[in-house]
């Protein structure tokens, strides 16, 4: 894999995710108490021996940074590297944003122009999968394609939101319609469910092959196409055309994979993570998930009721507190008689000391964590928040959108605490 680098797209705005993408990118919003987002495909591309590894970054980006700066260092003589790559003006281009995903990529053409490039795996910074590359560029190369897509089987109503594409029997795509809204546009890419099924995949009605975002180029075909034209965008531009000029290929996948762009997909990911069984295995001694070490200390559990949910390290539950099919990130302090339940709360940046707690309480400012006796439900707390004794967070009036509290929001009915919030003693949603 040493002719072989990896890009991972972490620059949109992720507007779908915010308030978590208020202060922070989306590839940095924390995952399932441990982790952050851009860790799965930095993991993937390590499990799979390509270490040498660009991040091209744009929005809010600090936190991003300075997590893989911590988090992935490789000895001297691997020869990898996770690079961040920002956007920046140079004496070529005086429009330095990024325009778009492909537009991403042309911006940083001269990494991908280096010597010893042969093949370039493009990845998306907000997806839950685990996947051997390797497997991938073997697709490609025995296939003697351009370039491959990773797609997988989905039903007609998932296919709104996603790319979806049209194969011969050779599993080369032939036709590519993004985001297909209408029966007319499905029927220019729907499948037998049998071609699925004579692959080894159980089609269960599936008859749609969708894009999961993940590519390998020829490297050379990557600059052609990008350099010789003003393409912004690979799903709704790049592909399309490319279909017709270029040999691309199709890696069929089938395992658990799920794009986590909006406040809803982030909700229902963690808690099925949570769940009794989980879609998603983070304990995989073949392919672990990386992330940066704390060293924090184990979780104190003093007279709780826990049940189906994950709890990080550095917590403390207190007595009497209830917490059910939810996840609890790093440091997080719960106070007694709390009653968390189907809940995310992503913990604490730093403990508090003795000097800083004794001095916020003359100020009559929380501590960071929950309160006693509150109660959160159905909901998302960011880091660093400060909820004071008998709160309430539920969405009793089932609120779908807004209105917006300074600390607390409401999206697609998921009351969501915005980071480094405090909400005072006895407040309701």
């Amino acid at each position: 894999m040493r002719n072989v680098i990896g890009l991972v797209l972490g620059g949109g705005r992720g507007t779908r995710l915010y308030p978590l993408t208020k202060y922070r990118s989306k590839p940095a919003v924390p995952l399932a108490g441990e982790y952050r987002l851009i860790d799965i495909p930095l993991s993937n591309c390590i499990n799979s021996e390509l270490n040498r590894i660009y991040v091209l970054t744009q929005f809010l980006s600090v936190s991003l940074h300075r997590h893989i700066r911590q988090s992935y260092r490789f000895d001297q003589f691997s020869g990898g590297f996770v690079e961040i790559l920002a956007a920046q003006q140079t004496m070529e281009s005086a429009t330095d944003w990024y325009q778009g995903t492909a537009d991403a990529v042309r911006k940083q053409l001269r990494y991908i122009e280096q010597p010893g490039i042969d093949y370039v795996v493009i990845l998306s910074g907000d997806q839950l999968y685990r996947m051997d590359f390797r497997d991938m560029l073997r697709t490609h190369i025995e296939s003697k394609a351009h370039a491959t897509i990773a797609g997988m089987p989905v039903s007609t109503e998932q296919a709104s939101s996603l790319g979806i594409m049209r194969v011969d029997e050779t599993g080369r795509v032939r036709g590519f319609v993004e985001k297909p809204k209408t029966e007319e546009d499905l029927s220019l890419v729907r499948m037998s469910p049998q071609w699925i099924d004579n692959r080894g995949i159980p089609s269960r009605g599936r008859d749609l092959l969708a894009s999961m975002g993940i590519y390998v180029f020829n490297r050379d075909t990557l600059v052609e196409v990008l350099a010789k034209t003003d393409y912004q965008d690979f799903g709704k531009e790049i592909f399309p055309a490319a279909v017709r000029a270029k040999h691309v290929q199709l890696h069929l996948f089938d395992g658990y994979w799920e794009d986590i762009g909006t406040i809803r997909a982030f909700y229902d990911t963690n808690l099925a993570l949570a769940g009794k069984s989980p879609p998603f295995q983070f304990a995989n001694p073949d392919a672990p998930i990386y992330t940066r070490g704390r060293f924090l200390p184990p979780t104190r559990i003093l007279g709780a009721s826990i049940r189906e949910s994950m709890v990080a390290d550095g917590c403390v539950v207190g007595a009497g507190a209830v917490i059910e099919n939810s996840v609890i990130g790093v440091r997080c302090q719960i106070g007694p008689n709390v009653t968390i339940r189907n809940s995310v709360l992503m913990g604490s940046d730093f403990f508090e000391s003795d000097a800083q707690l004794a001095t916020n309480a003359a100020r009559g400012i929380p501590p960071m964590g929950i309160g006693d006796g509150t109660i959160i439900e159905g909901s998302i707390v960011d880091k660093n928040c400060r909820i004071g004794r008998n709160v309430r967070i539920v969405n009793d009036r089932h609120i779908q959108d807004g209105p917006d509290h300074e600390s607390c929001v409401v999206r697609e009915g998921i009351p969501v605490v915005v980071k480094d919030a405090t909400i005072p003693d006895g407040w309701r949603l």
